[in-house]
């Protein structure tokens, strides 16, 4: 079951994002940003169990992020981090976005839901902020994907 994240999802979120974190698959983030940007996330839940994460981050008045998206090793290759980002997909359109992107180290599951790949440069400079962050920075081995929602 997908719904958004709540107050008592955060810690097993944490756990998720410390899993691929620690391999450089997604940015590190601290319960206190996990608590700023709750709203930002979606969970999939089985077995009352958080076993995948994704959240949808507003960039600007017409760009939004696909990030942290996360999905438990054993759970894998199952739609459900398809269903995630379709869910961040749906929820940036009712929004008002127009441009779905992401950074990812898998630009083909993206592709096969309709994301593009572009060049980095094509992306504003305001979403490298939370690059600072990144061991890799700046050499980010990162692909951008970009969908348009029209």
């Amino acid at each position: 079951m997908i719904r958004k994240a709540t107050l008592k999802d955060v810690k097993e979120i944490q756990q998720l994002i410390k899993l691929f974190s620690t391999r450089g698959d997604i940015l590190p983030r601290s319960l206190v940003e996990l608590y700023d940007h709750l709203r930002d996330f979606y969970v999939f839940i089985q077995n009352r169990k958080v076993i995948g994460i994704c959240a949808l981050h507003i960039c600007w008045e017409d760009l939004a992020e696909i990030r942290t998206l996360a999905v438990e090793e054993k759970a894998r290759r199952k739609g459900i981090g398809a269903k995630l980002v379709r869910a961040c997909m749906k929820e940036a359109k009712a929004l008002g976005a127009k441009k779905v992107f992401a950074l990812t180290y898998r630009p083909d599951f993206f592709e096969k839901l309709g994301f593009e790949v572009v060049d980095k440069s094509v992306l504003p400079h305001k979403i490298w902020a939370d690059c600072l962050k990144c061991v890799k920075f700046p050499d980010c081995d990162e692909v951008a994907v970009v969908r348009d929602l029209d």
